[in-house]
């Protein structure tokens, strides 16, 4: 591997499914408060685009996934590329007959999605390969590692598949509370331990058998409800080696050493997008647009930036001397990893990112609700 029980829903769940719908649709919608306007391009940095291409819009929870120098994307309509970052040339596409609901998780020659009628499909080079039908509703990008496909479930099952034959390897199921948060959880590799959010815990799995390893608590359910008792982790963690950091939806932000299982620190924190690190700090945005700071050693606050406060922001990229979010608008802000001031921005289309953007090779590539795609480069 690289270093990286059949379900039936109950009405509960069902109508959990639903709340969560429209909890996760209420936080997305703009605030109240306006932000104030951003003002000129600071400059700081000499950063420009340098190409642009178009895929269909995308409305779902999308990672875009890299292999060595290619970056992978998928669109609502079922469309599913390879793109070449340096210049957004396709290297293949191809179309994968559905709606897509989680993708995109690739290991270069193997990529998978999975279908809003809950099939995970799985192509070789651009050519389907396998697909199978999930029996609980999957929002988590497939994670795609050592040759198999492993997919995290709504019903918070783990299930590991041969990545070339589709053959289930193993699946494991762990209980938690009724309601599921309608957008991508954890599932990440840390050297030979697949690393999952459930609920309000990291657990590390043995990616051979799907044995529980160890588990660690970023947060624990709180309130009289089901709803105010969530606590699922989101997408995606802050890593250095094997501490990784993971935020717990709307709760606390907390650093695990993924060798040991043994929890490190964690503060609260009200936000609902996952973080990033460079080794030292770990960087998040809270719901009203702060973005944060913690100290990766001991979790106590290193800096707080107000200046994109209201603006419906991103999860974070650690980029050379700067932390890059993007607001709703599509605007890409460059922050100092040092203090949070703002050192760049740029524009896009006019829309969302849709996904967290990516760095491959020395090309920044993000992607909009719209479905623009944009390459941008230091000058």
């Amino acid at each position: 591997m690289t270093t990286l029980s059949d379900f039936a829903h109950s009405t509960k769940t069902v109508v959990g499914a639903l709340l969560l719908g429209l909890l996760t649709a209420c936080s997305s919608q703009p605030n109240a408060q306006q932000p104030e306007s951003s003002g000129p391009d600071p400059a700081l940095l000499g950063v420009r685009q340098v190409w642009s291409a178009q895929v269909g819009a995308v409305n779902f929870p999308m990672t875009l996934a890299v292999n060595g120098k290619t970056v992978f994307v998928g669109d609502d309509a079922g469309n599913l590329s390879a793109r070449d970052a340096a210049s957004g040339a396709a290297l293949w596409q191809t179309a994968v007959g559905a709606p897509i609901s989680a993708g995109v998780g690739s290991g270069g020659r193997l990529t998978s999605v999975v279908t809003r009628g809950n099939d995970l499909v799985t192509f070789e080079v651009g050519r389907e390969i396998w697909r199978m039908r999930m029996p609980a509703q999957v929002l988590t990008p497939p994670l795609v590692a050592g040759a198999r496909v492993f997919v995290l479930a709504g019903d918070r099952s783990v299930t590991a598949f041969d990545g070339r034959t589709g053959r289930k390897l193993w699946s494991d199921q762990h209980p938690g509370d009724a309601l599921v948060l309608r957008q991508a959880g954890v599932l990440s590799a840390v050297n030979n331990t697949l690393v999952v959010g459930l609920a309000g815990r990291l657990v590390g799995l043995d990616a051979n058998s799907g044995q529980t390893l160890w588990s660690a608590t970023i947060a624990s359910p709180r309130g009289t409800n089901d709803v105010e008792r969530m606590v699922d982790l989101v997408s995606s963690l802050g890593r250095s080696g094997s501490v990784v950091c993971a935020r717990a939806f709307q709760a606390a932000v907390g650093c695990v050493d993924a060798a040991q299982g043994r929890a490190l620190w964690r503060q609260s924190a009200i936000g609902a997008t996952g973080l990033q690190s460079d080794g030292d700090k770990v960087f998040g945005v809270e719901g009203d647009g702060k973005v944060m700071a913690w100290k990766m050693s001991d979790g106590q606050l290193a800096w707080t930036s107000d200046a994109l406060r209201y603006r419906q922001l991103s999860a974070p990229l650690v980029l050379g001397r700067s932390v890059v979010v993007g607001d709703e608008t599509g605007q890409l802000h460059f922050l100092s990893r040092a203090d949070g001031t703002v050192l760049k921005r740029l524009a896009t289309d006019g829309s969302a990112l849709a996904a967290t953007p990516v760095v491959v090779g020395n090309t920044l590539v993000a992607v909009t609700r719209r479905g623009g795609m944009f390459g941008f480069q230091p000058e």
